[in-house]
């Protein structure tokens, strides 16, 4: 017996990296899986249609039950076949897990519309769009009657929550904007019975070798000998979302950063430490002198990423690296 058994599940992405990782795991744990995946490259281009039938296939192999579906999430009606698909294949649909991303790294006096517009359309766009149209098919099915649990399960990421990379504009703004969704369609679809969550992730991919340093120079050391723990296999990912897809599960409205077996509450913006002023308005000098009392964050420290890859320790450091950064994109810009 699966945790997963009897549980239909549309996986976006889930071609390669955490995606595939989560489809395998899925299938594994009973649930019959929708692998989809257009098979791009990292930065959107390209397509492979056999990628994700590859998956599908690895499933079929090892005794589970799996179709293809080669929609693109950007693709209106193309996120409403991926729910058609899942009920037609297997009847119902329990499970969305929206992890399709797309990364076009590019400082901001040198990112592009069109690269800009890409990012947010698969990450922001298609988690919105494949959400949309099974909370319509939910909705339908709890007026019903239907009492089944459901669940959706959005991948976000540290650059648009509490970390913020340089160079990843368009990324951690589409990143933020799912952030902000999970916690919203928690609260709207909590009356059909659905619960949101979210994932904030830290693995070896494709996509977080395109972060400023690149996530396999932070990796490279903490590597082990093949078959003992690696922190940074997707796997961990796949195993914290088989929860929140699980019907035992009554986490919503929830974000968690997963970082190997170290699972952490993300919380979203809150309140810290404030002025005020009994009956009256400020004006703007009283306002400065107030607001110099408190205490604010830097960003130039909250770049725990940079910290842990080079072991910096003050903001002129961090400094120093983003401008390393901004000028290898500014050779690559002129050299385009």
């Amino acid at each position: 017996m699966g945790i997963l058994d009897g549980r239909v599940a549309l996986i976006t992405g889930a071609g390669r990296g955490i995606g595939r990782a989560e489809a395998l795991y899925f299938a594994a744990e009973g649930a019959q899986v929708v692998v989809n995946d257009i098979g791009v490259s990292s930065d959107g281009s390209g397509g492979d249609t056999s990628i994700a039938a590859s998956v599908a296939a690895e499933i079929h192999a090892a005794g589970g039950s799996a179709v293809a579906n080669t929609d693109s999430v950007t693709d209106w009606q193309g996120a409403k076949r991926m729910v058609d698909t899942a009920i037609d294949a297997f009847g119902d649909l329990h499970v969305v897990v929206n992890n399709a991303a797309i990364s076009r790294p590019r400082a901001l006096v040198n990112m592009s519309e069109a690269e800009f517009d890409a990012v947010v359309a698969v990450k922001l766009k298609g988690t919105f769009a494949v959400s949309h149209w099974a909370a319509r098919y939910w909705r339908e099915r709890y007026e019903a009657g239907d009492r089944a649990d459901r669940a959706i399960i959005n991948t976000s990421s540290s650059a648009g929550l509490n970390s913020p990379y340089p160079l990843n504009t368009n990324y951690a703004a589409a990143n933020a904007g799912v952030g902000a969704m999970t916690i919203l369609h928690s609260l709207e679809l909590a009356r059909y019975g659905v619960r949101v969550n979210g994932i904030s992730p830290g693995a070896r991919t494709r996509l977080s070798l395109d972060l400023p340093a690149g996530v396999d120079s932070l990796t490279a050391r903490d590597r082990s000998a093949p078959g003992s723990y690696d922190p940074w296999d997707p796997i961990h990912q796949a195993v914290v979302v088989a929860h929140l897809a699980s019907a035992a599960c009554t986490l919503t409205g929830q974000m968690l950063t997963v970082r190997g077996s170290t699972v952490a509450i993300t919380r979203n913006w809150s309140v810290g430490e404030h002025v005020s002023k009994e009956n009256a308005g400020w004006t703007v000098e009283e306002l400065g002198r107030a607001l110099g009392r408190l205490t604010f964050e830097s960003p130039f420290d909250t770049l725990v990423y940079l910290a842990r890859v080079y072991g910096v320790s003050d903001r002129e450091q961090v400094q120093q690296l983003i401008n390393r950064f901004l000028d290898n994109d500014e050779q690559s810009e002129k050299a385009s």
